[in-house]
């Protein structure tokens, strides 16, 4: 029954991301280096970030002002760090455009560069479920579970996975509209993304208050159905403004 369990938590998790994996990503061998590249990059920024926090840490303040400055680098960070990842793509996009047009083939369309943006933003979700859940996991396959006393009605692994589905969500989504943002020049959706990910960021802050992932949880699913909406809404009327650069001829 744990093993289920411990399984039942990661699916939780990461659930979702493999279904637009196998669906999307899986069927061309571009989006799943993307995928691959985008995850190690944001373990390393997590990676780089705990160890500059480390000196830090334990906080033994019980102050929330710590916990919140801690938050802002590390988005401030993230959100800097997709500022060159995007210029990293834009110049790949170059070259695949100018190798398109010396071998007389169609440049990328529309699609293609929402799938990339896509893949992009997979694997900076998937990169935070591995290092947020699943790295916390290995006790869940034991023969008990675990409870905090913050949290005491629900189990910790299970709030922590929940939690989890919550930011892939919005990093995969956010990826896309910041890329189309980025390309567009639309000052909405470049800084939509990272007012975004601060407040989903500082939203889990609730969850140190007693019985706080009752309302945490809930108001961090907001924001993952807020970035799905404004995702959708863009995508589109991407595509309505282009309905033929989605088009394969």
């Amino acid at each position: 029954m744990t093993v289920a369990a411990g399984l039942g938590y990661a699916l939780i998790a990461l659930g979702p991301a493999l279904s637009i994996f196998i669906s999307v990503i899986a069927k061309k061998p571009f989006l799943i280096l993307t995928v691959l590249s985008s995850t190690l990059l944001w373990l390393v920024s997590l990676i780089l970030l705990s160890i500059a926090w480390r000196g830090f840490l334990p906080l033994k303040s019980t102050a929330i002002w710590p916990y919140g400055l801690l938050l802002i680098t590390s988005v401030g960070f993230q959100e800097g760090l997709r500022v060159l990842f995007w210029k990293i793509y834009k110049r790949l996009e170059d070259m695949l455009d100018a190798f398109a047009d010396r071998v007389s083939k169609p440049r990328l369309f529309l699609t293609d560069k929402l799938e990339i943006a896509l893949a992009g933003g997979l694997g900076h979700g998937v990169a935070h479920a591995v290092f947020f859940c699943l790295s916390l996991l290995t006790p869940a396959f034991g023969p008990a579970t675990f409870y905090v006393d913050r949290c005491p009605r629900i189990p910790f692994f299970l709030v922590s996975a929940v939690i989890s589905l919550g930011f892939v969500t919005i990093h995969t989504f956010s990826m896309v509209i910041a890329f189309n943002g980025y390309a567009e020049g639309r000052r909405t959706d470049q800084i939509f993304v990272p007012i975004v990910h601060l407040v989903a960021a500082m939203v889990t802050l609730i969850n140190i208050a007693p019985g706080g992932c009752v309302v945490g949880v809930p108001l961090l699913y907001f924001m993952a159905t807020l970035t799905l909406l404004h995702c959708g809404k863009m995508v589109w009327r991407r595509v309505v403004e282009n309905p033929t650069r989605h088009v394969e001829m």
